[in-house]
């Protein structure tokens, strides 16, 4: 049985995550915000699933933009085993139409978030020279399209975030690993942000096209029962990181359709372990620490 804390548990891969690993035995803290608002329907229903069936899962509120909610909702959880950074929104349009504030904003909570949730998990998982932490990146974050620019920006810099926290914590006994989802049967596309500044938008014609044509393909995608867009890939994926041993975990893991990203991954990979290799640092790349005592 493992600790295993789940962000962005609301809906699509989180609230699906927070069902499996709680039916695998697992203790959950299923975390989302406005669990007496906006989410308290999810939330309700996480917790209604738990009692009927007496699984382990405690369902806490958390913001991932605020430093307080944050602290306040780990403060409620002991011997955090495995974080599943999952939460994270996407921004759709042109990027000359989005206010510096949107930008912030989607960096905020797609990459600030993940570090804020880490840092507070981080103490003790170092003190007991174990741990996981899954970050949930996209294909979003090796590929790019017209429309996209502000979400890219927020998902290549997770890569880099979450590729250096690798390097980082693996001597210490803990693993960082990415998963890329491609396209899923979640609510991503109605939860899109648009940009504030409609008249510049007007202007991209061209950008505003390729998104409603990329929109129609997605549905397409979800449409057809031949496609692996089921949010439970991604949640399988992570339950095969989690039962991998440590030190033996790849560094990236695609889910679903993957739009040529596998391809790049695959090409990129020896050249990353060169890289390591050349500054030393090829030890770093996955806990290396359980083999030394």
């Amino acid at each position: 049985m493992k600790k295993i804390v789940i962000t962005g548990c609301s809906s699509g891969f989180g609230y699906n995550a927070a069902k499996h690993f709680a039916e695998k035995g697992h203790f959950v803290y299923a975390t989302m915000r406005n669990i007496d608002g906006k989410n308290a329907e999810a939330a309700s229903a996480l917790w209604d699933f738990a009692k009927a069936n007496g699984y382990q899962m405690e369902v806490l509120e958390m913001d991932v933009t605020s430093d307080e909610s944050v602290n306040a909702a780990i403060a409620q959880t002991t011997d955090v085993d495995v974080l599943i950074n999952n939460a994270g929104i996407g921004y759709g349009g042109p990027l000359e139409a989005y206010s510096s504030a949107q930008c912030l904003a989607q960096l905020d909570i797609n990459i600030v978030g993940t570090l804020r949730v880490a840092k507070a998990v981080l103490p003790a998982m170092r003190s007991r020279k174990s741990g996981l932490i899954i970050q949930v990146s996209s294909i979003a974050g090796r590929l790019c399209n017209p429309g996209f620019g502000v979400y890219h920006a927020s998902k290549w810099g997770l890569e880099g975030l979450s590729e250096t926290m690798r390097y980082e914590l693996a001597p210490l006994g803990i693993d960082v690993v990415i998963v890329e989802p491609g396209p899923f049967a979640t609510h991503f596309f109605e939860n899109i942000v648009q940009a504030t500044n409609e008249e510049v938008a007007a202007a991209y014609q061209h950008v505003g096209a390729f998104l409603e044509g990329f929109g129609k393909q997605f549905e397409a995608m979800v449409a057809d029962e031949n496609m692996p867009t089921d949010p439970m890939v991604v949640v399988e994926a992570f339950d095969k990181l989690i039962n991998t041993p440590a030190g033996s975990r790849p560094l990236r893991t695609i889910a679903g359709v993957d739009l040529g990203a596998r391809h790049l991954n695959e090409t990129v990979e020896p050249i990353r372990k060169a890289g390591l290799e050349a500054f030393g640092l090829a030890d770093c790349d996955g806990p290396t620490i359980l083999h030394k005592h």
